[in-house]
């Protein structure tokens, strides 16, 4: 414990602005990390699987959950899931308001690398049933799933 040299008492802890300043110091800190959880951490049910095998999302769109597909549109062209609907990874983030927020959105891709993060977007947006279908429509052709093509 610190102590004052004029009267050899001991200083108190709200006397010392050091203190004071680390104690803030501390809180701050710990602030920011908090906030930096929750904002790197967009699943925020974890009920809900953040990636689902091919034939998972097509059971999925045989109950009716809505296909968002986040290639560009010569892909789009050359085939895609039937029903499904195309915004580009690019402009998700502009168009999220034309997503339905009451159903569930299962994201595809070419292999499902931006399908995940199409994913993501849709989570830090607020969409609560989102999921990334693995192995993109690669894998959902492999597989012998129905694929149309043209716009």
């Amino acid at each position: 414990m610190q102590k004052n040299k004029a009267t050899d008492r001991p200083i108190k802890l709200s006397q010392n602005p050091r203190w004071l300043w680390m104690g803030l110091t501390f809180f701050i800190l710990a602030l920011a990390v908090w906030v930096w959880m929750q904002l790197s951490a967009p699943n925020s049910n974890s009920n809900y699987p953040r990636e689902i095998s091919v034939a998972e999302a097509a059971a999925k769109r045989n109950t009716g959950a809505f296909i968002l597909d986040v290639r560009q549109p010569e892909e789009w062209n050359e085939y895609h899931i039937p029903g499904a609907t195309l915004i580009p990874l690019g402009e998700l983030a502009a168009r999220v308001a034309e997503l339905p927020s009451d159903q569930e959105i299962v994201v595809v891709c070419r292999s499902g690398n931006r399908s995940a993060q199409g994913r993501d977007i849709l989570l830090m947006a607020g969409f609560k049933q989102v999921t990334s279908m693995a192995g993109g429509l690669l894998e959902w052709r492999a597989t012998g799933y129905p694929t149309v093509s043209g716009p």
